[in-house]
């Protein structure tokens, strides 16, 4: 099953965007879902995670900048951004952290890019 991000694109330092995954049927519903990130020269990195119950996690860089929720009814997951840096600027994916561990096969698809400026 392959996640598509979009809602990325330019901001100031200090804005903010919404950033949405959709994926079709809904057996992904029984993963734990996260939003990853990779920018230019540097590896992929989990930013947020949200489980079936909905229990977050956060990257300690964006932990209380960022908020992570899914709409399981819809099949959507979403990652509000708020106060954004420069730093945050790269492409930011969805996935099933079972596919991101190995554990299920999938794609990373294109990913939204988001570029952040001061």
């Amino acid at each position: 099953v392959q996640l598509q991000a979009s809602g990325g694109g330019m901001v100031q330092a200090g804005g903010s965007l919404r950033l949405s995954c959709v994926a079709p049927g809904s057996t992904w519903n029984i993963y734990t879902l996260g939003w990853y990130r990779q920018s230019s020269g540097k590896q992929r990195e989990l930013v947020a995670a949200v489980s079936v119950h909905g229990a977050t996690n956060y990257g300690d860089s964006v932990r209380g900048r960022f908020s992570i929720s899914r709409d399981s009814a819809k099949n959507m997951l979403y990652l509000q951004m708020n106060n954004l840096k420069p730093d945050d600027t790269a492409v930011y994916y969805c996935n099933t952290l079972a596919f991101a561990d190995g554990d299920i096969p999938g794609s990373w698809g294109q990913g939204t890019q988001v570029t952040v400026s001061s």
